[in-house]
């Protein structure tokens, strides 16, 4: 590999923090400086990222998280991706006249799962209080913050929307009735009150976790639960489709969820072993392509060759395209993932890759199981009716926004302390694209419904209690079996093929790793989305101008439909690693020139 970097990877002994927004970064590495731990910083850097990226995500959101925890010296995956609702049948969305449920609106809502997931992590990993964690995000809510330039193109896009038809989120997002400019002031008064409340009555008890109980309990069964569910007993607003419809949460549905920790899965890929969630979320994918790739012979090619990104490439599209067949909440379906992440199945998978760019839809045929491999096939053939433009990313209001507004997205965390702690985590949805603003709380709802199919028999079929198969997919990894790397990017679909690069370009090129992450990026998108209006682009793949022309002209004399993009505009990773004499690293990507890292 070639090196080049845009700025020095920052190195340290005592601790350090990276986000997708320099505040956030600088808000957990101010934790980590007043004595809390990696969890601490995570939970403090979360709730701050819902105040200054809230394009990206919000309280009514969800996420996964990867985390090590030293004294306890276990991985373990918190899954805070709430469920659908007890009212959320196909019935019922097929008598709406639905064919798939839309990318924003009420009927794309689940129970809002980021606040239990983090009330969690502070409980049973973190140190500090509540008030201590929440403390940055009032603030920020409360005296403002300088407002993201795309958050003001975001809002800009949707003026129209929210001033006819969303008057809660213009009253928020559009203070003076206009969208706020790059750089000015912005303030989110109703959140910062929304958190102070809540901090009030937990605050009645003394103990840290009962008032982290009575926090869960505010939000999940008392005022703001019955402020959503007031709302959404009354609201019909306009969605996705350009209709207005009646959302299904209830406060009922609120109060029976909590977000829960889980075991991750593993793979060993030479002297390392990678950790992902599980088949609810996209992540075992990065797992089936390492396996994949294994007998491929990825360790012997040029890491920015023709070579490399054709191979990578075609694997993607074999293990995306499993994704679409077998993967789903294994609470309810038998997810073969045993045989997905076999030495014997990836050897069959290899040896379909070929010299030339394949454009069928191929997902492995399991026994037993081929209806779903077959359904796979017919839906990436079937959907393109709904098509409403190709975006890398996660596509929200996109018939209502402008060409160059309509990608929706995420943000992610990785934080290492002193003590070898580490959280990877990449919190999503309740963007303010998604849906109306509750009134009086300061936040929108998620749209993670849009995941489900409307088709019955399938591992990713709408039901009520089922988690959608969500693209949010933080990663772990260990280095001769000590925890090492958290590392992780926005990006929807996208998540785990920019996850996959780094990975292989750290582990084969032995670079540090900001070079890494500044070194060109691609991805496919061959293999149908998991986003309103779930296009499948056979062929297609997308690759930074960086890259080089001759790379670019070798790919297309391969087959691949090759879409370069605007330079310096593809993935946001972020990743920090403890070294094992003690030595804490961590880098962060200049794209978009948001993201930082923090530490010393």
């Amino acid at each position: 590999m070639v090196s080049f970097t845009t700025r020095p990877e920052i190195t340290g002994t005592f601790g350090v923090a990276t986000s997708t927004h320099w505040i956030a970064s600088s808000v957990g590495f101010g934790i980590l400086e007043k004595g809390g731990n990696a969890f601490d910083a995570a939970v403090a850097m979360g709730f701050t990222l819902q105040v200054v990226e809230p394009h990206l995500n919000g309280p009514g959101g969800e996420f996964p998280a990867i985390t090590y925890s030293a004294k306890d010296d276990k991985v373990q995956v918190l899954c805070a991706q709430g469920i659908a609702p007890q009212g959320a049948t196909i019935e019922k969305y097929r008598d709406e006249g639905l064919d798939l449920i839309p990318g924003s609106g009420l009927l794309a809502t689940v129970i809002p799962g980021a606040f239990d997931g983090w009330m969690l992590m502070l409980r049973d990993q973190g140190t500090m209080t509540l008030r201590e964690v929440l403390e940055p995000a009032i603030y920020y809510a409360r005296s403002g913050h300088p407002v993201l330039e795309r958050v003001s193109l975001a809002i800009q896009s949707l003026e129209e929307l929210f001033t006819k038809e969303w008057p809660s989120s213009a009253a928020v997002w559009m203070p003076g009735g206009k969208a706020p400019a790059p750089g000015e002031m912005f303030r989110n008064p109703d959140l910062a009150d929304t958190w102070e409340r809540l901090l009030s009555e937990a605050e009645s008890v003394t103990d840290r976790e009962e008032q982290i109980e009575m926090a869960r309990n505010c939000f999940y069964r008392g005022f703001i639960a019955e402020k959503i569910g007031a709302y959404l007993s009354e609201a019909c607003v306009m969605d996705g489709t350009g209709e207005r419809r009646k959302g299904v949460l209830s406060a009922e549905d609120m109060a029976g969820w909590s977000a829960n920790w889980e075991a991750p899965l593993t793979l060993d890929y030479d002297n390392w072993t990678v950790c992902k969630t599980g088949p609810w979320s996209q992540g075992p994918v990065m797992l089936q392509n390492l396996q994949l790739l294994k007998q491929a012979g990825i360790a012997d090619m040029d890491l920015m060759g023709a070579d490399f990104i054709h191979t990578v490439i075609e694997s993607m599209k074999l293990t995306y395209a499993d994704r679409e067949a077998y993967y789903g909440d294994p609470n309810f379906f038998d997810i073969p993932m045993q045989e997905l992440l076999s030495a014997d199945y990836a050897a069959k998978r290899a040896a379909l890759i070929g010299t030339t760019a394949s454009l069928e839809q191929r997902p492995g045929m399991i026994k037993g199981l081929e209806h779903l491999a077959q359904a796979a096939i017919d839906r990436a053939s079937g959907v393109g009716k709904h098509a409403v433009g190709a975006d890398a990313g996660e596509p929200t209001m996109a018939h209502l926004a402008k060409p160059s507004n309509r990608r929706g997205d995420t943000v992610h965390i990785d934080v290492v302390d002193r003590w070898g702690n580490m959280v990877s985590v990449t919190p999503s949805g309740g963007w303010l694209q998604s849906s109306p603003i509750v009134p009086g709380l300061g936040f929108a709802l998620n749209s993670r419904a849009q995941m489900f199919w409307l088709d019955e028999g399938l591992p990713t079929s709408l039901a009520p209690g089922h988690r959608p198969r969500t693209t949010l997919t933080p990663s772990l990894a260990l280095k001769d079996g000590k925890p090492h790397l958290a590392f992780g990017t926005p990006g929807g679909d996208q998540q785990d093929q920019w996850q996959l690069i780094f990975f292989l370009r750290l582990v084969h090129g032995q670079q540090n790793m900001q070079e890494v992450i500044d070194a060109p990026l691609f991805h496919s998108q061959h293999f149908t989305g998991s986003f309103y209006p779930r296009q499948a682009m056979p062929g297609r793949m997308m690759i930074e101008p960086s890259a080089g022309e001759a790379i670019i002209a070798d790919l297309r004399a391969r087959g691949h439909d090759v879409d370069v993009s605007d330079p310096w505009s593809i993935g946001r990773l972020t990743a920090a690693a403890r070294d094992s004499d003690g030595l804490l690293r961590a880098a962060a990507t200049p794209r978009l020139m948001q993201a930082y890292a923090i530490g010393r």
